[in-house]
């Protein structure tokens, strides 16, 4: 049986459904984070894949949230997917004047900052309670990310939240 030549890819469809539902698959979702190394404020924004392009733009957005509470973003460390090793990340990175790091192969313990929080993510918010659906449960991220960042004390804050180490930041206990 041969392919019909006459349909297009999944990829050049980005408006079509992906489900009969018109909603995202419970637990099919990928979360893109990004962490302040010295203060450890997180951002983070859930998307159906974890293709470059969404990377980037992930990358370019999460930026500008930084540039807005006084972050200078000068470099990113990431790990070894294929998203970061893109001609598109490589460009995206050299446009916004970041240098670009990528961790050892088979070595979690290099990006440890990130995948700390990462299981933090997962059990304060992702599994810590049943979500009715996954828009549902994406909902709740922004909440979530701001009760870790203003409220939530972090011990490698010294038992403060991570905006307490932005200095520059007028009203940073929202």
């Amino acid at each position: 049986m041969r392919p019909d030549l006459g349909t297009k890819p999944r990829a050049l469809q980005p408006d079509k459904p992906r489900n009969k539902y018109r909603d995202p698959l419970m637990g099919k979702a990928y979360v893109h984070t990004v962490i302040d190394d010295h203060s450890r404020v997180a951002y983070a924004e859930v998307h159906d894949d974890e293709t470059a392009l969404t990377a980037t733009a992930v990358l370019v957005r999460a930026v500008e949230w930084f540039n807005a509470r006084g972050v200078t973003v000068e470099g990113v460390l990431s790990d070894n997917g294929g998203a970061y090793r893109s001609h598109l990340w490589r460009d995206t990175c050299a446009e916004l004047g970041i240098r670009h790091k990528r961790t050892r192969p088979y070595r979690p313990q290099t990006n440890g900052k990130i995948e700390r929080f990462h299981r933090t993510l997962a059990d304060g918010w992702a599994y810590a309670r049943c979500y009715t659906s996954e828009t549902e449960r994406r909902g709740e991220l922004d909440g979530w990310l701001h009760h870790y960042n203003h409220h939530r004390p972090h011990t490698a804050c010294g038992n403060q939240p991570p905006f307490s180490r932005l200095t520059n930041v007028s009203g940073q206990y929202i």
